[in-house]
This record gives C-alpha cells, structure tokens and sequence, in this order.
C-alpha cells in the first residue's frame, strides 16, 4: 500500500508538472499575440489620428504609387504597369523652368545684339563699283533646296516658340479660345513640317558638301572677323568660314540633334517610354533654341548685313565685283578656268559649271 500510495503521488506530481508546462507555453504564446493585435490597432489609431489631423494625407500609399516599380496590369506595353511616373515632374519642372528661361533670354538678346551691331557697324558694302558682269553662284536646284530648308525651318521655328512659350506670352493677349485655336495649329504644322524639314535638311547637306570642307585660310577669316568690324578684306572660297560654321553647326549638327529628338516626339506609337519623350522633349527643345539663336545671325549675313547677299540667293547670280570682294579665290577659280564659265546669256548672266 505504502508503494502505491508513493506512485500515486508521483503521477500526481508529474501531472502537475505537465500541466504547469502546458500553461508556461500557453502564457508564453499569449503575449506574442497580445503584440500582435496591440500593433493592429496601435496602426488603426494611428491612421485614423491621421485622416483628423491631415485629410486625405495618403502620404504611405502614393508614396509606394510613385516608386516607379512595375506592377501587374492586363495591358500590355511599355510602362503600363507604372501607375504614375514620378519624372514628368522632373520633366516639367526643367521645360517651364531653365529651358524657356534661359532660351527666352538668349532669343531676346541675340536679335538685340543684332541689332546693336548693325546700328554701330553697318552692313558691309562693295568697294568698288559693280561691273555689271554677271557670275552664276546658285544653280535653280540649289536655290529650291536652300529655300525648301529655310521656309519649313521658319515654320518649325514660328510654331514652335509658339508651343513653348505661347503660354506665357500670346495666351494673356489673346484669351483661351483665339489661343487654343492657335496652339492646335501650331502643333498640327510642326508635326507636319518636322519631317519635310528632314528631307530638305539632307538635300541641303548632300547639295553644298564639296563647297563646305575646311582648309588652312578659313582660320585667318575667324581671326579678322571676316572684316566685319574692320571692313577688311579677307579672301575666301565659294563659302568662307562663317558659312561653313553653319553649314556643320547648323545643317549638319543641330539638324542631325532635332529631327532624332522630333521623330521620337512626332511618332510616340514606336513603344518609347515617357523617359524618352521627355528626355527628347527637353534635347529637342534645347536644340531648336540654339539652332534659332544661330539662324538670325545667318539671315541677318544673307540678307542686310552684307550688300548683295540676298539678292545672290534670289536671282542666283552675283556681280564680278561683289565675287571678287567677298569671295575672292572662289572667283579666282573661275577666272583661271578652274570653274568653267558658260557664254553670257541674253539676260546678261554667266552660267557657272563647277
């Protein structure tokens, strides 16, 4: 008896053991959950404390919306699982800030130097008088491309500053309705033109090449200005240094910059993303203010700032004088046969054959 009574007070004991065990677990589980639900609702209250004290604060939510991160969507294409692409105000914050800026600055001040320059200086006039002998310096083809290039280049430039900066500059003159009516054309043309302006560019480009590589004399022209402060005299081929300038710097350079840029612009249905429009956007922007900054300076030189210029690219043909003084190895190749002059015609014109 005695040793059934010690055994049953050790399964007593055991079973009290067991259950003080299974209670530690218990009480030990108890607090994680207790954490738990304490989080939970310390979360809500924190939410809700939220919505009073900033409504509609939905900070943590737009704040994963505008990770850029990809998602699922049942549309297919580039970025449309971004719901909201946090660069376009990168994008916007650039064009309306520096870029219309600093481009608005530097198409103000360069017709006004312009300007200040003619005024001081003048247009640069013939020496001597005109012999009346005519000398052939554009063919018809090269006057239809250059004025092909240069009436789709004003177009683009006309629509285009109207794009960038009609906002701020024709929308307070003329009102919502006139603008929008405007702003619609301007951007139907420039769409248009962009590509025709291309075509033109590349004409241009292959049309006056051999006339436009550079050699050693082209530097005393940079050095002397081409005599447009001094009035000098200073030789030069077909085209001198300043042209040149253009020709690479603007026909080729900056042409090659804006109708890549404007292509991604004109055809968005080629899968690019909104990170290459606007980065295309702000280039292409940038490129056109430089290349209209460059431009006033060429149609300022082709049409007041040298005498006879215009009339070169109007008619075609220059006077002896006006070739010997602005071109003068150009036309000392004509005189040595180098160029081959044609009998003059009727209308007192040389037909030059290079």
């Amino acid at each position: 008896m005695r040793i059934t009574g010690i055994v049953g007070s050790a399964l007593k004991l055991i079973s009290v053991v067991g259950f003080l065990l299974s209670s530690g677990v218990c009480l030990a589980a108890e607090p994680a959950q207790i954490d738990e639900a304490q989080v939970a609702a310390a979360n809500k209250d924190t939410q809700a404390q939220r919505q009073q004290d900033q409504p509609y604060n939905n900070a943590p939510t737009w704040r994963a919306v505008r990770s850029g991160e990809q998602n699922y969507t049942t549309v297919k294409g580039v970025e449309t699982g971004v719901l909201v692409q946090s660069g376009g105000e990168t994008w916007r914050a650039v064009r309306n800030g520096p870029v219309m800026f600093y481009g608005g600055i530097l198409l103000i001040a360069v017709p006004v130097l312009i300007f200040l320059f003619y005024r001081k200086y003048g247009a640069l006039k013939l020496h001597d008088k005109p012999t009346g002998r005519m000398i052939q310096r554009f063919s018809d083809w090269e006057r239809v491309v250059h004025w092909s290039t240069a009436i789709s280049f004003v177009v683009l430039a006309i629509t285009g500053i109207i794009i960038l900066f009609g906002k701020h500059l024709f929308l307070p003159m003329f009102g919502y309705t006139l603008f929008s009516w405007l702003a619609i054309i301007s951007k139907n043309l420039h769409n248009f033109f962009g590509p025709l302006f291309i075509f033109c560019a590349v004409a241009t480009f292959v049309t006056f090449l051999k006339d436009n590589w550079w050699k050693a004399h082209d530097m005393l022209w940079f050095k002397k200005a081409g005599g447009m402060f001094s009035k000098e005299h200073v030789p030069s081929d077909r085209f001198n240094a300043g042209e040149k300038s253009w020709f690479w710097g603007g026909v080729f350079l900056l042409s090659i910059i804006a109708a890549v840029t404007g292509l991604i612009l004109d055809f968005p249905n080629f899968d690019q993303g909104r990170g290459v429009m606007q980065q295309a956007n702000v280039i292409h922007a940038i490129t056109a203010i430089l290349f209209i900054a460059a431009s006033l300076g060429h149609i300022y030189m082709g049409t007041i700032g040298v005498e006879g210029a215009y009339e070169s690219m109007r008619n075609g043909t220059v006077d002896e004088t006006w070739a010997k003084e602005h071109h003068e190895l150009w036309y000392n190749d004509i005189k040595s046969g180098k160029v081959v002059q044609k009998p003059v015609g009727a209308a007192g014109t040389a037909q030059a054959r290079l």
